[in-house]
C-alpha cells in the first residue's frame, strides 16, 4: 500500500508553538509517587421515590466497588435545590461540591423518564461546575453510568449521561447498564436478583474500578491540552505586560 510521505519535523507546522508543543511518551504516564489510598467514587441516582430502582441500583454498584477495595459514597439528593434556585453556599450544594472534589471515579444511575433521564439527575451534574478557580472538580475523572426503566431496555438515559460526562472532561468507560423492567429485577430486601442485568453491572463496576486504578495518578497529564497551555501562556504574557505599563 502506497502512502504519501509525512513530515513529523516541526519546521513543517508552522501553526504550532514549539516551546508549548509535547510529544507525548509512556514514561509521561508514570509517577514517582503513585497513590496507596483506595480508589474514591462518588456514587448519583436520579430518584426521590420511596422505593427507587436508581438508588437501589447505585447501592448495589456500592457494595461491588467495596468488596473490590473502593471508598464509597453516596449523594443523598433530598432538598437539592434547583440549579440557580440558591446560591453556590447551600449546604446541599457545598456537600456535592465538595463529595466531587475528593471522588476520583463517579457512577451516575439514572431512570428513564419520557426518553430521558430525569430532572433530579440533571440537577444533580448541574451544579457540578466545569471549573472552580483554577480547579475542574471533575476533569479526568472516571464516570460510569447506568439506567433503569420500567418497560423495556433502553439507552436514551444513559446516552444522555455519555454527553454530559464528555461536556464535563470526564474518563466514561465504554461499558455501561441498562436494567429494563426494573420491578422485577430486585426482591423485597432491594437485593439485586442473579440475573444477566445484575452481571453486567458487576462487569461495569470492574471496569470503572480498572480504569480508576489506571488514570487517577495520571489524570492532569491525560487532560493536559496544547490549546489551554497556549492559552494560559498568553494570559500570563498579558499580565505581565501590563504590570509593565
Amino acid at each position: 500500500m502506497r502512502r504519501d510521505n509525512v513530515s513529523h519535523k516541526l519546521n513543517d507546522l508552522p501553526n504550532i508553538d514549539a516551546d508549548l508543543f509535547k510529544i507525548p511518551t509512556a514514561g509521561d504516564l508514570q509517577t514517582s509517587t503513585p497513590s496507596t489510598h483506595a480508589p474514591r467514587f462518588l456514587l448519583l441516582y436520579g430518584s426521590l421515590r420511596e422505593k427507587s430502582y436508581s438508588r437501589l441500583l447505585t447501592f448495589e454498584a456500592a457494595r461491588l466497588l467495596e468488596a473490590m477495595g473502593g471508598e464509597v459514597e453516596i449523594f443523598d439528593p433530598r432538598d437539592l435545590p434547583l440549579p440557580d434556585s440558591a446560591p453556590d453556599d447551600h449546604p446541599k450544594v457545598k456537600e456535592l461540591r465538595d463529595l466531587a472534589a475528593w471522588a476520583e471515579g463517579m457512577v451516575w444511575t439514572s431512570p428513564e423518564r419520557h426518553g430521558a433521564m430525569t430532572g433530579i439527575m440533571k440537577a444533580q451534574i448541574d451544579w457540578l461546575p466545569l471549573s472552580l478557580g483554577a480547579v475542574r472538580p471533575t476533569q479526568g475523572k472516571t464516570l460510569a453510568v447506568m439506567e433503569v426503566s420500567g418497560g423495556s431496555q433502553s439507552f436514551n438515559a444513559v446516552n444522555q449521561m455519555r454527553i454530559l460526562g464528555r461536556w464535563m472532561r470526564m474518563i466514561t468507560i465504554p461499558n455501561q447498564s441498562s436494567v429494563a423492567k426494573a420491578f422485577l429485577e430486585f426482591d423485597e430486601a432491594g437485593r439485586m436478583k442473579p440475573s444477566a442485568y445484575y452481571e453486567r453491572v458487576v462487569d461495569v463496576m470492574e471496569e470503572l474500578f480498572k480504569f480508576t486504578q489506571l488514570t487517577r495518578d495520571a489524570s492532569a497529564y491525560l487532560v493536559d491540552r496544547y490549546s489551554e497551555r497556549r492559552e494560559s501562556a498568553e494570559a500570563l504574557s498579558k499580565r505581565v505586560n501590563q504590570r509593565s505599563i
